[in-house]
């Protein structure tokens, strides 16, 4: 499958059909390499594609703000597709077995306005495509690229009078999550992904909004996976949450949804302290509760609005509350992603923060990507 229709700047025309991601996802993993054994980490390597695993992605969400306290925030993924394990032997410089798709979206929390939008291209003819040193990811004009080291960055993307262009300047430590960075998500040997973080990175740069241009700073997440594994035939979807408190910590954490609407047991997440040091959770060091839900008025799923999260062995008890209630991305994957505000209080001290929230597998005729 190649990615039909995509212009020669690497822009979709459109939506692609539901029914093509559905048979790029149900594709069997044989052939590909399995996430098995926590591996060593090499840099700036592994921030480049790992083309002999399935699929992986590039992940940024931040919390903006201007100086007069006007609040936005932004969504940029990156994801690669392998179509076979192997390469075509094809003379054309068309070939490729690689597919990229690209998310951007916009909260304008004043506003309570939400936009979101995707591209797909083909890795051939610097359409799209990563490179590890100097880091760059792109999808057409939509990248993030650094001139050398892994920061500074800069992230751009644009659509419909919506625009980023901003400059990550690095921040907390990077940080792997689950066993040394491998992140097990059911019982099934290789069922698995490599999965590493940078929690909390300084943002500043400008963002545009149909309304007019705003000069912004806050933080930002970057999220990294490669797997070649799909959720277990009991598992229906996840919760995620990737938090930023007042108190310098950070915390993400995962739920994933077992068909008989339990927690599955292999639900994790990770406690990045104000210093920097990182400690794993299991399912059963945090207790997520929904408080409130929301019904899509576009695709009619009904997805949680409202959460208690705690995690009683750090002493944290927060509520979590999306900036604006629909921040649904009605795309080739249907989903929830949002830009979330926090309070509560985390050892035992009062906190305020911001966060993220993804839910998937709530939506009809929705896909679920394999975190």
């Amino acid at each position: 499958m190649a990615a039909a229709g995509a212009a020669a700047d690497g822009e979709s025309p459109g939506q692609r059909p539901r029914s093509d991601i559905v048979e790029l996802l149900g594709a069997a993993p044989q052939g590909f390499a399995r996430a098995m054994l926590p591996r060593p980490f090499r840099f700036p390597g592994d921030h480049g594609a790992h083309n002999d695993f399935r699929s992986e992605w590039w992940y940024y969400t931040g919390n903006l703000a201007t100086g007069g306290g006007r609040r936005f925030a932004f969504q940029l993924t990156f994801f690669r597709f392998a179509l076979s394990p192997q390469a075509p032997v094809r003379a054309s410089a068309w070939a490729s077995n690689q597919v990229y798709m690209a998310h951007f979206a916009v909260t304008d929390v004043a506003g309570e306005r939400f936009h979101a939008a995707e591209r797909f291209s083909r890795g051939a003819l610097e359409l799209a495509g990563v490179e590890a040193d100097p880091f760059r990811v792109w999808l057409g004009n939509w990248q993030a690229s650094a001139a050398g080291a892994f920061f500074p960055q800069t992230l751009r993307a644009d659509d419909g009078g919506y625009a980023i262009d901003l400059r990550l300047d690095g921040g907390k430590p990077l940080i792997l999550n689950g066993d040394a960075g491998l992140s097990q998500k059911s019982a099934e040997p290789g069922n698995a992904s490599y999965y590493y973080s940078i929690p909390r990175i300084a943002v500043s740069g400008s963002l545009a909004t149909p309304d007019g241009l705003w000069q912004v700073d806050g933080a930002a997440w970057f999220d990294r996976e490669w797997s070649s594994s799909a959720l277990a035939a009991d598992q229906v979807g996840w919760d995620w949450f990737a938090l930023q408190l007042s108190d310098g910590r950070d915390l993400m954490v995962y739920r994933l949804r077992s068909r008989d609407g339990g927690t599955d047991p292999h639900s994790a997440g990770t406690l990045v302290e104000a210093s920097g040091q990182a400690l794993g959770l299991g399912a059963q060091d945090f207790i997520l509760d929904e408080l409130d839900h929301w019904r899509s008025p576009g695709s009619g799923a009904r997805y949680p609005s409202r959460w208690r999260l705690r995690v009683p062995g750090a002493a944290i008890d927060v509520e979590i509350i999306p900036e604006i209630p629909d921040q649904e991305l009605d795309l080739a994957f249907r989903y929830w992603e949002g830009a979330s505000r926090v309070t509560g209080t985390s050892a035992s001290a009062q906190v305020s923060g911001h966060g993220h929230v993804e839910l998937t597998g709530y939506a009809p005729g929705g896909v679920v990507m394999p975190r």
